[in-house]
């Protein structure tokens, strides 16, 4: 019962404190229109129902219908700034994304930390349903990559230290930005464009979309460069979302040399973000937080 009222009282003051934090700045990803926009939907909007599912009993905002893609960036406190940054990319199956939950959310641990949080609102739902799901998102990773690093000097961030952050099929935004820097997705269209948008460091929480559902192995794009950046995963055995999604990119990892760090769960699900609950897969942060700092990433600028 004690357990039970602590995990509540975090969950409390750890929404409250999400909800306190506004953005710095907000900026659309494209001069104009995205790559490939022809068809017009309905107005964005927060597509939750009162008879959804609670995490960590508390609704979370399911945002829907994104035409123009945007980062909203929020600094941590001065004293405590690294220089490292994180682009955050919510999950929601590529038809909506959790915007709270696996976005602003994790801003404000991403903050807590020294490290900027730059949460990616990516197109949804996908425009490609039958083929490259990823498409719109990837596209908008890599974007946000390049726009973020093009800024690194304006904002005072180390261009050489940002990373890409996802959940779900955020996690398949973040692994494929990461694994297709030298792919990019788009025609260029400006100097933005120019700029790397290679992320110095990704974490894939309960990654969807890496292995083909029905054949359990990896997709025939998913493959890892020379130059691949380390990548940190957190998945639950029993998560509806195989965990075979981690272990075999991780495997992939192994193969090529590149360094990750590989936590794997018991139980607890899918869809939990990091609101605290009694599963301890929930304190993936404190061990991300751990290879981060292992890693020299949350060392303060100079």
């Amino acid at each position: 019962m004690k357990t039970k009222l602590l995990s509540a009282a975090l969950g409390m003051l750890f929404g409250s404190l999400a909800m306190a934090a506004e953005p710095a700045l907000v900026l659309n990803l494209w001069p104009g229109k995205p790559p490939g926009e022809t068809k017009e939907l309905p107005p964005e909007a927060d597509q939750t129902k009162d008879t959804d599912r609670l995490i960590a009993g508390r609704r979370i905002i399911k945002l829907g219908n994104v035409s123009t893609p945007q980062i909203a960036v929020y600094r941590p406190p001065k004293d405590k700034d690294t220089g490292t940054s994180v682009v955050i990319a919510p999950g929601g199956g590529h038809h909506i994304l959790a915007y709270d939950l696996e976005g602003t959310e994790v801003a404000e641990w991403l903050n807590s930390i020294g490290v900027t949080g730059i949460v990616l609102k990516y197109r949804v739902p996908t425009r490609t349903p039958d083929g490259k799901r990823w498409l719109a998102a990837v596209q908008d990773a890599q974007r946000a990559m390049s726009l973020v690093r093009s800024r690194a000097g304006e904002w005072n961030i180390d261009p050489r230290r940002i990373g890409i952050l996802g959940f779900s099929a955020g996690g398949e935004t973040a692994g494929l930005t990461a694994l297709f820097f030298n792919e990019r997705q788009y025609t260029p269209l400006d100097a933005v464009d120019q700029v790397s948008s290679r992320p110095d460091f990704a974490l894939l929480i309960y990654s969807g979309g890496i292995v083909d559902q029905k054949t359990g192995v990896l997709r025939d794009y998913v493959k890892v460069p020379e130059d691949c950046p380390p990548m940190f995963f957190a998945h639950a055995w029993n998560d509806n979302v195989s965990v075979l999604n981690s272990l075999l990119l991780g495997a992939e990892l192994k193969k090529a040399g590149v360094p990750a760090a590989m936590h794997l769960y018991p139980t607890g699900g899918h869809g939990y973000g990091l609101r605290p609950t009694e599963e301890p897969v929930t304190t993936w942060p404190d061990r991300a937080t751990e290879w981060m700092r292992a890693s020299g990433w949350l060392e303060k600028k100079k």
